[in-house]
């Protein structure tokens, strides 16, 4: 249980106090009325002893008295009525509400750091009403009263005679029959006579000399002057007067009042006002002791005051104390009686003493020695009924019986709760005297005779009367001084039963509960505590069971080692029975409480639960904030309910929301919960959408919203603009240089302003995430911006404005007028802003209405909410607000302090700056191909759009595949007619080559400038040639694109960007780009391989020597995929600068050489020294790479021409292949070759020798030492029939290419051993010396006159001497053998 104000020894005797009844004359009841209060309410203040009190038991002991209270009430002829009870008891609680800013416990448990209130004072008030509203009953005496105090006034024309029919009126309510309440103690009941004086308006001689007559009549005992009003309440006082009673009447303020707001019914406590109260008891025509009769309104008569708790009996037909307590509470706070007026305002602090006095006279010379006496007699009486009566009795009922009758349990004794005891029954008056004992503190004299009054009602199975005997008994054993004997816990438990079971008096069995939970409290014995609590939870009254189970629940969080869910769960039941009795509030604050517990811990059913409580009741208590809050912590949790439930919460969160915007229509826009946002995968979007292709006209992809960011193509992108602006500024990137951002989201660098431009949209994607199961409908979308705009004044300068928000004429906002997010779906709203103004803007977030759709949730789990709040309703019912946009930036881990701490950069890509106009560049590609063969040359077009108001200028392309492409030349035609004009079809046209020689060659519309051979800028960034350099607003320009198809077959992303700027220089923008990404899939066609060997013959025909031959092998590996037919070598060319072929071997004048699928072809070419200042017409084509960094390098383009069937026709294909030859006898090809990875070698470990290498000449140099040709006929004739050895003179030229000395050893030994050889040449041999040894000078030239043999007819290779050289300075043992020569053929013929 809460801690309360009173410990269990002090509540227990101010809950059982000796009662005085008082009977005022009216004049009296109207010099107490002066002062707003009645006679009873005057003297509670006083009613407490702050002394102890001294008085005699029966053994003439002193018995000493502490804290000694009063009670003094008037007289009430009716018992309360069981639904003014209930109704009392639900306002009492309803007033004590938690004091605000009361800082409340905090309890560590565990995890759980728990704010709990300390105290329950709602609960406090709730027993002290309780127990002081108890009825009095026949069975116990406690509230019966020992005393009547009967009061008249000193101006009154006869006060004794009205003292005497005060007197006959008490007399006549005790003794009579008709009168069943109030309850008397004893039939002997004391009379205290009190004369009232008014000080300020009566006669104090003429009130003395009435004292002096009734102290002659009553004795000096029982009777007293009370002299009060010692001033007027009208008269002004300067000094400040205490309100004592303020405290009593705002306690019982409920009481007190004269009426309810919203109440079904009227209480009323001016005890003057009869003539509103109904009679309730029937009787007629009762004179009062006033002598006059009191009339109702309806006529009947009325003959005492009713009961302050009497109602209508038709507001309740129950008799039941605890009968179902729902009743209405009233809409506000019970307001306090009087409010404003001050109480006692005619009384002075002198008036205060005296009333004091008074009830110290009362008490000590009035009330105690009457007690001492009642007590002494009861004793009395018992003792010698004890030794006369109750021993005959006893010995008669063991006569009969023979034995002692064990006693019963409680479930034996069966309807005998009915039984009654006559007043003077013996039992009864043991209960008296233990009930007297009681009231004045004598618990130990208290408990002996309840023990003893036990015996005998179980014994006479009276079960009313042995439980409240249970009861008292325990209560007195466990108040006794010294406690000489444990608290019997299992009388009370006895007493509970008893009363709950078989008398079904629920009032009694509460009151016990109350008593022994907080006797048990005091113990430390909180989990019996707990149990007693939670047994007497039921139905019948949802008021004491919530603040029960309230109890319980604190009892467990109170525990040595608390029970945290223990104590959530029973404040979540304690709650919904606060919210059944109609406690609001008490039901709030007990859901509140609990929450505590159940949040964060992953009980998400149970926390729907709670929230969408606390959503209700605070909804239902106009605390519509807080309504908000909790309907929205439903929301945004990740729910686990069916959709339908999310369904009733979502209609439920809407129709609070709606009801809390109506409040303040004017006011800033509320954040909505729903659907999730998730701020950090915002992009944003500079620049209008990419248009959609429109027949062969396709537009550039550049950046769109739809792209996947990839980070290595970002990083392309980047090093492309890096490049064309390094080339721009003369290969220098300018400092304050940063990539060109289109699109911004969570993987670019957004710690910078990004710039936009005016008059070009600005896209936002939002992405939405519905969490719910049913489908959210946001209508009305759109950004919420605030923008400052700026003016240029001068060149630099800039003014601002102030902040302008939902201007269309700055800032143009695109509204979304539905947009539907299904059950648990995630999408991307893309939302525009269309910038009219420069400045700076900053986005900061959506706004929107909130609803559901028609039908989407068709099951009510949950009924509605007050008001005309029903599923139909709710179904279209949207509510406006807003979601910000926040993004956390990039954590920063750049220095120490960063690393060691969390720090988060700026993330502004939210916050544009609006700039000046620039001109806008759109590209369109037509007839561009998706797919080539490998070389295929194709012609495409390309279309620079300027879509701005403002000139470009600088347009250049750039890309990582320049090889790929290549604009028209300077010297073509740059925009033809049309794209498909029949001129321009071929990417070739025919010229004559020489003026000397008939043969003739094809150059291309392209000469070697365009492609950046020979000017400084790097290849990869190309001018486009605009004419005049400028393209002005809305112009247009169409320029011819030579494309070729890459040599590796596959799909190819080929990347362009396109950089222009403005003709103004801007500040802001430098530069603009475009991207666009062309995708070309390209088939196989030929694999070209080339080599080149030195020439034997020394000299050709014109005296040139050290010519060059080239073998050429070229493969069909075209396998018919794409329609290709087959392939037409139409010419072979070099680029060269240094050499050019001069004829070829084997090609047969003016044929094309035809290659069908996977067919071969070998060609073999004269390649021989171009003259100084020659012009050579066969670098023709675009040149990939600049020949000059390989110095004898040979650059070979095959042109082609494919036969391609398509659709029944046949077309002609037209490409180029190139080899690019670098080294003597390697051979080249036309596409990279895979490179096959190393095999994995043994490690070698040598002794490093000590002897240093000179360097030496490479083996490739060593083996080139030496140049050799053969010199002989071509054919030789020989008679074989007559001589059958044909001798043929050859001469063998040994040159030394080297400037040095040469050994040379001339081999002729050696022979063919390759079978392919023996078949295709035959075999001879070498007559003669075989074996010369010679040195040769620098570049010497020496011929040796050699032999041949044959024996018959054949073709023959005379290339079989091998020439073995080396230095003579280089001291080595085996000369190198030396390149072998080409294939020397001789034809010997038979004469």
């Amino acid at each position: 249980m809460a801690q309360c104000v009173q410990s269990v020894q002090e509540l227990i005797p101010d809950s059982f106090v000796p009662c005085v009844a008082a009977l005022c004359s009216d004049e009296a009841e109207r010099l107490t009325r002066r002062n707003h209060l009645s006679f009873a309410e005057l003297l509670k203040p006083f009613s407490r002893f702050t002394s102890e009190v001294h008085m005699r038991d029966p053994n003439n002991q002193l018995h000493i008295i502490k804290n000694l209270k009063i009670t003094v009430s008037n007289i009430i002829t009716q018992p309360p009525q069981p639904g003014a009870i209930r109704k009392l008891l639900s306002d009492v609680v309803s007033a004590s509400q938690p004091a605000e800013g009361l800082v409340a416990n905090v309890i560590t448990v565990g995890d759980y750091d728990l704010n709990i209130s300390a105290t329950t004072p709602w609960f406090e008030s709730y027993r002290e009403t309780f127990l002081q509203s108890m009825p009095a009953s026949d069975h116990e005496f406690l509230n019966h009263y020992l005393a009547c105090m009967l009061v008249a006034s000193s101006s009154e024309a006869e006060p004794v005679e009205q003292f005497s029919k005060l007197s006959q009126e008490q007399h006549r309510i005790q003794h009579n029959s008709d009168y069943s309440y109030p309850k008397w103690f004893i039939p002997n009941t004391l009379k205290y006579y009190v004369l009232l004086h008014d000080v300020s308006a009566g006669d104090e001689q003429r009130a003395d000399s009435i004292y002096e007559e009734m102290k002659q009549k009553y004795g000096t005992q029982g009777c007293y002057l009370l002299k009060i009003n010692s001033r007027t309440s009208n008269r002004a006082s300067d000094e400040q007067i205490p309100d004592p009673w303020s405290q009593y009447l705002q306690k019982n303020s409920i009481q007190n009042q004269e009426s309810y707001e919203d109440g079904p019914f009227t209480i009323t406590s001016n005890k003057n006002s009869d003539s509103n109260l109904l009679s309730l008891d029937g009787l007629d025509n009762e004179v009062k002791g006033k002598g006059k009769i009191c009339f109702s309104v309806d006529g009947l008569p009325n003959n005492f005051r009713a009961h302050s708790l009497q109602l209508d009996q038709s507001s309740d037909p129950s008799n039941s104390f605890d009968g179902p307590d729902h009743t209405k509470p009233s809409s506000h706070e019970t307001k306090k009686i009087n409010t404003g007026i001050i109480h006692g305002a005619c009384l002075t602090l002198t008036d205060h003493d005296r009333i004091r006095q008074f009830i110290q006279e009362f008490t000590f010379r009035g009330l105690l020695p009457h007690i001492e006496k009642t007590i002494r007699q009861l004793n009395d009486q018992l003792i010698s009924r004890k030794g006369l009566s109750r021993s005959l009795f006893s010995a008669t009922k063991k006569w009969f019986s023979g034995s002692k009758v064990p006693e019963k349990s409680i479930n034996e004794l069966k309807n005998t709760s009915g039984l009654q005891y006559p007043p003077e029954a013996p039992e009864l008056q043991i209960r008296k005297m233990a009930d007297l004992c009681f009231l004045v503190q004598h618990y130990d004299l208290a408990y002996s005779c309840y023990h003893t009054a036990k015996k005998d009602f179980l014994n006479d199975q009276a079960m009313l009367y042995a439980a409240g005997a249970l009861e008292m008994a325990a209560v007195s054993a466990f108040l006794q001084p010294g406690a000489p004997r444990p608290y019997p816990a299992h009388y009370m438990d006895t007493a509970i039963q008893t009363y709950r079971d078989i008398c079904k008096n629920m009032v009694l069995a509460e009151r016990c509960v109350l008593l022994s939970a907080e006797i048990l409290k005091s113990q430390s014995k909180y989990s019996e505590a707990a149990a007693l609590l939670i047994r007497l939870t039921s139905e019948d009254s949802d008021l004491r069971s919530a603040l029960l189970l309230e109890q319980a629940a604190h009892c467990f969080i109170n525990m040595k080692n608390p029970m945290v869910r223990k104590y959530a769960f029973h404040m979540i039941l304690a709650g919904h029975r606060f919210s059944k009795a109609g406690q609001k509030k008490h039901a709030l604050r007990c859901y509140c409480q609990a929450m505590q517990v159940y949040k964060g811990k992953g009980w998400s059913l149970a926390e729907d639960h709670i929230n969408f409580t606390i959503g209700r009741q605070s909804y239902t208590l106009r605390q519509l904030d807080n309504a908000v809050s909790a309907f929205r912590h439903i929301l945004i949790n990740e729910s686990k309910q069916s959709a339908a439930q999310q369904g009733a919460f979502l209609r439920e969160y809407l129709y609070v929301y709606k009801n809390v915007s109506h409040l303040s229509p004017d006011g800033p826009l509320p954040q909505l919960p729903l659907p999730y946002i998730n701020s950090s995968a915002t992009r944003v979007f500079f620049g209008h959408d990419r248009r959609p292709a429109d027949g062969e006209k396709q537009a550039a992809t550049h950046i769109s919203l739809d792209q996947e960011y990839d980070s290595e193509s970002s990083q392309q992108w980047r090093e492309l603009e890096e490049q064309v602006v390094a080339v721009v500024n003369k290969g220098i990137i300018p400092s304050n240089f940063h990539p060109t951002q289109y699109c911004l989201s969570s993987y670019s660098d957004n710690s910078r302003f990004p710039l936009a431009v005016v008059e070009e949209p600005i896209t936002v994607e939002v992405a939405f995430r519905n969490p719910l199961k049913v489908p959210l409908l946001l209508t009305d979308l759109s950004l919420l911006w605030k923008f400052q705009p700026k003016h240029f004044i001068g060149k630099d300068n800039e003014e601002s404005k102030e902040l302008v928000t939902g201007e269309p004429e700055m800032i143009g906002t695109e509204v979304i007028s539905e947009f539907l997010i299904n059950s648990e779906e995630s999408k991307v709203a893309r939302l525009k802003l269309f910038p009219h103004h420069v400045g700076e803007l900053h986005i900061l977030g959506v706004v929107y209405n909130l609803g559901t759709i028609q039908g989407s949730v068709t099951v009510d789990g949950i009924g509605g909410l007050p008001g005309c709040h029903t599923g139909k309703h709710s179904l279209n019912m949207s509510v406006r607000g807003r979601q910000d946009l926040e993004i956390q930036g990039p954590r920063l881990n750049n220095t120490k302090e960063e690393k060691t701490s969390i720090k988060y950069g700026p993330d502004r890509r939210l916050d544009p700056i609006i700039t000046e106009e620039m001109p806008l560049l759109e590209v369109f590609f037509i007839h561009f191909p998706t797919g080539l063969l490998c070389g295929e040359i194709q012609k495409a077009y390309v279309e620079f759009v300027n879509v701005s108001k403002c000139p470009l200028t600088g347009l250049k392309v750039v890309s990582k595949r320049p090889e790929f492409f290549t604009f028209g030349g300077n010297t073509a035609v740059l925009t033809p007619l049309s794209p498909s004009a029949s001129e321009n079809c071929s990417a070739y046209k025919t010229v004559v080559t020489d003026s000397t020689s008939v043969c003739t060659a094809l150059i291309s519309a392209a000469s070697s400038v365009d492609f950046g051979i020979g000017i400084g800028s790097q290849p990869e960034v190309i001018p486009v040639p605009l004419p005049d350099a400028v393209l002005l607003p809305g112009a247009s320009v169409q320029l011819p694109m030579w494309l070729r198809g890459p040599d590796e077959e596959g799909v190819h992303e080929i990347n362009f960007l396109f950089y222009y700027e403005s003709v103004k220089k801007k500040p802001k923008i430098q530069h603009r780009i475009l991207r666009h990404t062309a995708i070309i899939c390209t088939s196989r066609s030929l694999n070209v391989r080339a080599t080149v060997y030195r020439s034997n013959s020394l000299e050709d025909e014109e005296g040139r020597g050290g010519n060059m031959l080239v073998f050429v092998d070229v493969e069909n590996i075209n396998t018919s995929e794409a329609g290709v037919k087959e392939f037409h070598i139409v010419q072979v060319s070099s680029s060269s600068k240094h050499w050019m072929l001069q004829k070829s071997v084997n090609l047969s004048e003016n044929k094309d050489a035809k290659l069908a699928s996977r067919e071969k072809g070998k060609f073999c070419f004269k390649a021989v020294r171009c003259k100084e200042k020659e012009v050579v017409f066969s670098c023709f084509l675009a040149a990939t790479q600049s020949s000059e960094k390989y110095t004898f390098a040979d650059i070979l383009f095959g042109n082609e021409q494919a036969y391609v069937v398509e659709d029944s026709k046949q077309l002609i294909l037209e490409g180029q292949h190139h080899v690019i030859l670098n080294t003597i006898g390697k051979e080249a090809f036309s596409y990279p070759q895979k490179q096959e990875p190393p095999e994995m070698e043994l490690l070698k470990f040598v002794r490093p020798e000590n002897t240093t290498v000179s360097s030496r000449p490479s083996v490739e140099q060593l083996s080139s030492l030496i140049k050799m040709s053969l010199h002989y006929p071509e054919s030789f004739n020989h008679p074989f029939h007559q001589k059958s050895l044909c001798l043929v003179p050859v001469t063998l030229l040994l040159s030394n290419c080297s400037k040095a000395d040469v050994d040379v050893i001339v081999d002729l030994r050696h022979k063919t051993t390759s079978p392919e050889a023996l078949e295709i040449h035959g075999s001879f041999t070498w007559l003669g010396q075989t074996q010369y040894k010679l040195q040769l000078k620098s570049q010497e030239i020496h011929s040796l006159q050699l032999k041949a043999c044959f024996v018959h007819t054949g073709v023959y290779n005379l290339g079989t001497p091998r020439v073995f050289a080396k230095l003579s300075d280089q001291v080595t043992v085996f000369e190198t053998s030396q390149q072998n020569s080409m294939p020397a053929l001789i034809i010997i013929n038979n004469v």
